[in-house]
């Protein structure tokens, strides 16, 4: 079974009572099972996690360039800043789709532009948690 690491940035934990007209009332568990059960169909092996420490997803990244795993990646509020993020996301070998649950050009300007964006595979925004699901369905279709 191929594996596929799901990976989110600060905040995403807050899920479901973080500006919810913004990001929904989905749960941060809720949408950890959506991405398990996601893969099952897909028969693919899901891991999701979630941090607020910077060096923790590096790590996370690094890991999946070694393994040449797939990765699903929110980077939240990283995606418009960090080089270190992007540097790491350029290292993986393996499809890299990067997704924002709420649209990040219809928001304020800082949002519009990703600096990981330039190095993924694809980019889903602005489709809710069912972006994770889309991107699960492109990875499953690549592999």
């Amino acid at each position: 079974m191929n594996r596929v690491v799901v990976l989110n940035g600060p905040n995403l934990g807050r899920l479901g009572t973080r500006q919810v007209d913004v990001y929904g009332l989905t749960t941060y568990a809720d949408l950890v099972s959506m991405c398990e059960e996601t893969g099952r169909e897909l028969e693919l092996e899901v891991a999701v996690r979630q941090t607020d420490a910077e060096h923790e997803m590096l790590a996370w990244l690094h890991a999946a360039a070694d393994d040449h795993t797939p990765v699903v990646l929110n980077p939240g509020a990283w995606s418009h800043y960090s080089y270190a993020i992007r540097d790491a996301c350029a290292l993986l070998q393996a499809p890299l789709v990067e997704v924002h649950i709420s649209n990040i050009h219809a928001r304020e300007q800082f949002r519009h532009h990703s600096v990981v964006s330039a190095v993924a595979t694809g980019v889903i925004a602005g489709l809710g948690v069912d972006g994770y699901r889309l991107a699960l369905r492109h990875i499953a279709g690549l592999l």
